[in-house]
């Protein structure tokens, strides 16, 4: 009963012991598992007492994240020997079965058998933050080699060229699986089983997707601005709170794109993030003017300011892009000289970071190279990317600016490149579960369960 309240209740947070996994879902497959007024999507909550979060689609990606999760304080049997398993496991399978069944319903092959097995390749993709994913390669590669031996399925972790849809916040990893439909279940199987019992440490944040910063009046939802405390206290001493600002220089010809026909676009993101927004073209020469972005708000909150930032972002930035296959845009900030240091890190270790993570190019500009407009205590910070890296590389900007005003520097969570495989990862938190030498020797079983 305390799961489905907290379920109920409580759907939008993750708890740092649930079980969680974000499944990659082909746009086009998306409509199998929402159904008609999202019938399907309602139906596998309700049986699973799990939560189900699709993201929207983002432009030029063609995979929607659907995020399954849920608490461990109860579990669902599972499959035709009734096998007790978290609900979000439980779930996941309810989802992939409904995508490779769709999948199966438009093969073309002509295929009279019924059996699974003999039926097309199917990939399943999945996102999987750095800190989580060393149970599943495991100590120099030993796990993911005795998981492609066991199940003969293809499994890969990929770091680099990760779709749009991972977090722009996390070093998220991509964990694929490609086989005929039950090789890559009962590896599905035995990668989630790992997950379950090796959860992430910043899970709680796992919420966070850059489909939000693309929803008509969406918040922004990041680590920063994501409490992960579940009892959060409803009154707060306003006094608390701060203004925390966001200052882009925008070339003069795009001030127009800003405002929009009348005023309607500026005043549109005021009315949806609640952010103030200036625009300031009284100290300016012809080329630039500012853009000054505001709101007073609490730490633990969603910030209307860097929701607004992200939005105005491209309109904001100057394209710098040869063609239309070369789109670049540049993107200018200017911060305070006190504050400049969080963005820099010890030996330039944090601006790195940024430039890995992000991969765009993030410059900071002092004295004769900062234009005119800025006051003699501001440096200018560059951002030059193709969109996508532009707005992570902002992202990570304001928000380290924003937890530097707050005094909160460790409460911006970036995950590390690379985390060390430990052998104690490998524990289960879980009394009642098995150990996986007994899953490995009961595969055959759960290739039947539907």
């Amino acid at each position: 009963m305390a799961s489905t309240l907290r379920n109920i209740h409580d759907n939008n947070v993750i708890g740092s012991d649930d079980t969680v996994y974000r499944f990659l879902c082909p746009v086009k497959k998306t409509g199998s598992i929402i159904g008609k007024g999202g019938e399907i999507a309602k139906q596998i909550r309700s049986e699973t007492k799990s939560n189900m979060r699709i993201n929207e689609a983002l432009p030029g990606c063609d995979e929607r994240v659907v995020t399954i999760y849920s608490t461990n304080e109860e579990l669902n049997r599972f499959g035709d020997e009734g096998e007790l398993v978290c609900p979000a496991l439980d779930a996941l399978f309810k989802v992939y079965d409904v995508v490779v069944a769709d999948i199966d319903d438009n093969d073309d092959d002509d295929d009279d058998g019924d059996d699974l097995s003999k039926k097309q390749t199917v990939t399943v993709r999945m996102l999987v933050p750095s800190d989580q994913i060393g149970c599943v390669i495991g100590k120099g590669g030993q796990v993911i080699q005795n998981l492609r031996n066991d199940t003969n399925a293809q499994i890969r972790v990929i770091k680099d060229h990760l779709p749009s849809c991972a977090l722009a916040l996390s070093h998220d990893e991509l964990l694929q699986i490609i086989g005929e439909p039950l090789v890559v279940r009962e590896a599905l199987y035995q990668v989630a089983s790992l997950l379950y019992d090796n959860p992430s440490r910043f899970q709680h944040l796992l919420l966070s997707s850059p489909s939000s910063m693309h929803q008509p009046g969406a918040m922004l939802m990041s680590a920063a601005l994501t409490s992960s405390h579940r009892n959060y206290a409803v009154h707060r001493d306003i006094t608390d709170a701060r203004e925390f600002c966001v200052c882009f220089i925008c070339p003069s010809e795009n001030v127009g794109g800003v405002i929009g026909k009348g005023g309607g676009f500026i005043n549109q993101i005021r009315q949806e993030t609640g952010a103030t927004i200036r625009v300031n073209t009284s100290e300016t020469d012809d080329d630039d003017c500012i853009i000054f972005i505001s709101s007073k708000e609490f730490y633990e909150d969603q910030s209307p300011a860097v929701n607004a930032a992200i939005r105005l972002q491209q309109r904001c930035s100057e394209k710098v892009g040869k063609d239309a296959n070369d789109l670049a845009i540049s993107t200018r900030l200017l911060v305070s000289s006190s504050q400049i240091g969080c963005l820099i890190g010890k030996g330039g270790a944090v601006i790195s970071e940024m430039r890995s993570v992000t991969r765009a190019n993030i410059k900071i500009l002092q004295k004769e190279d900062v234009p005119k407009i800025a006051r003699e205590d501001e440096e200018m910070v560059q951002i030059t990317g193709n969109p996508d890296a532009a707005m992570k590389a902002l992202t990570q900007v304001i928000l380290r600016l924003r937890a530097n005003s707050f005094d909160m520097d460790h409460g911006l969570v970036l995950l590390p490149t690379s985390l060390p495989y430990t052998e104690s990862s490998n524990k289960s938190k879980y009394a009642k579960r098995d150990d996986y030498t007994k899953l490995n020797s009961n595969s055959k079983r759960r290739n039947n369960v539907s």
